[in-house]
């Protein structure tokens, strides 16, 4: 969802990283949230606290199969001098119409069965006969093969100190206690703890929905032949996962052709589907950079606010760039670079915190952390320019991986992290102190 618009500036002007993403940021704005069911949830924002409704658990119960006793009736009980205690029937998890454990007496109690009236604590079946007057068992029987493990008399060898393999009611979370905060991201443990309090449905902001596309008449798909001059399309699948990894529902679209009215129409056909489209390529000023022809000129007169704006970053790689907004809902819009280095590059630094603020998430960005460089001699930077260079980080050190070309698939996909180069440093000797920005 996209308000306010993009700012403009002249042809000449060289927008900073920090001015370009922040123009981006004041742009876009959160989802408007939605009840959704919990397992449709995965991967949503909450959007209001949540209070736990009922006690977890809602009874104290047994954490072993085993049997619920006095604790005076197995105090001193050893294998040489057993506690011989009357059974007197079964508990088993959801039984409500329980027996009550008095002198002398012994309930066979199973794994998260309630524990009956009387009964103090629990002894686990391997401290006992089991019932069969032998020596120490290792489980229970089935009931089906041992009706009279119910019934008869169960020697225990050892004691068992007060409530002991016994969940207290309200020892995991209590009534009225706060179970998840707004802002939350709901994980698979997220979910659990919502389905064991009861919530079937929950208030949160959608994961956005972003469309990729790449462009380019050169380009041909993964698996089909690959012809002179040709090369495979690797920037749709590439920012397709990133939008995923980034917590979007992220849909490919098949390499565009260098055709304006073609990428129009398959824009305009996508925008169904999109809280966010992300193209790759056709942003510079060659004579088939088709982003740029066929976007400079798509905002409406009668929509203020709409249209996309085409800059010159201070950054390496990545300097060609555009920001946004098209169609009717102001859909936002980055216009990335196709060189596979470059438009990764550019994702993670603005089209990543853009998804995250549709989110509805406070923070946006990657971690970053600081690191000393490892490396056989210094590391040049164009000056003026912020560079990111691809790095391979651990134990506080960090070597750069490749060249610094924006082609170098390979290097890449060795790298977890980036290497910032400041806009007014020109050489990085070894040693150096550096800012990283960590992408695992």
């Amino acid at each position: 969802m996209s308000t306010a618009a993009p700012r403009t500036a002249g042809p000449d002007h060289l927008w900073s990283v920090d001015e370009h993403l922040d123009d981006i940021l004041a742009t876009v704005r959160p989802l408007e949230p939605i009840e959704l069911q919990l397992l449709d949830a995965q991967g949503c924002v909450l959007v209001e606290d949540v209070t736990v409704p009922v006690s977890l658990p809602p009874f104290d119960n047994s954490s072993m199969d085993g049997y619920a006793v006095r604790v005076a009736d197995v105090e001193g009980a050893s294998e040489r001098y057993p506690a011989a205690l009357e059974v007197v029937g079964d508990v088993a998890a959801g039984e409500t119409d329980l027996l009550r454990v008095g002198p002398g007496q012994a309930v066979r109690i199973m794994t998260g069965a309630p524990l009956p009236p009387g009964a103090e604590t629990v002894v686990p079946v391997e401290w006992t006969d089991g019932g069969l007057g032998e020596g120490p068992v290792t489980g229970m029987r089935a009931r089906s093969l041992a009706p009279e493990g119910a019934t008869g008399q169960v020697r225990v060898h050892r004691p068992a100190g007060p409530r002991a393999h016994v969940r207290a009611q309200g020892s995991d979370v209590r009534a009225g206690d706060r179970a998840l905060e707004a802002g939350t991201v709901l994980g698979p443990p997220q979910i659990s703890l919502l389905a064991a309090i009861g919530r079937g449905t929950v208030r949160v902001r959608p994961r956005p929905r972003v469309v990729v596309l790449s462009t380019g008449s050169e380009l041909v798909q993964p698996g089909e032949e690959l012809g002179a001059g040709r090369i495979y399309d690797s920037n749709s699948f590439s920012l397709t996962a990133c939008a995923r990894d980034a917590g979007a529902i992220a849909y490919r679209v098949g390499a565009v052709a260098d055709d304006a009215d073609t990428l129009r129409d398959t824009i305009e056909d996508q925008l169904v589907r999109a809280d966010l489209v992300v193209t790759t390529g056709g942003v510079s000023v060659g004579a088939y950079d088709v982003v740029r022809e066929a976007l400079s000129s798509v905002g409406d007169e009668d929509e203020p606010g709409s249209g996309i704006d085409f800059r010159k970053l201070a950054m390496q790689p990545g300097k060609p760039q555009g920001f946004g907004s098209i169609g009717p809902d102001h859909t936002p819009l980055l216009a990335l670079p196709g060189n596979p280095v470059s438009s990764y590059v550019s994702f993670e630094l603005f089209a990543r915190p853009a998804i995250r603020t549709l989110m509805g998430l406070t923070d946006v960005h990657r971690p970053r952390t600081r690191a000393t460089l490892t490396a056989s001699g210094p590391l040049t930077s164009p000056k003026g320019r912020r560079q990111f260079l691809r790095g391979r980080y651990a134990d506080g050190e960090v070597a750069a991986v490749g060249g610094a070309g924006s082609h170098l698939v390979a290097a890449l996909a060795r790298a977890n992290a980036l290497i910032v180069v400041p806009e007014d440093v020109e050489s990085v000797a070894p040693g150096t102190d550096v800012e990283v920005v960590l992408l695992g």
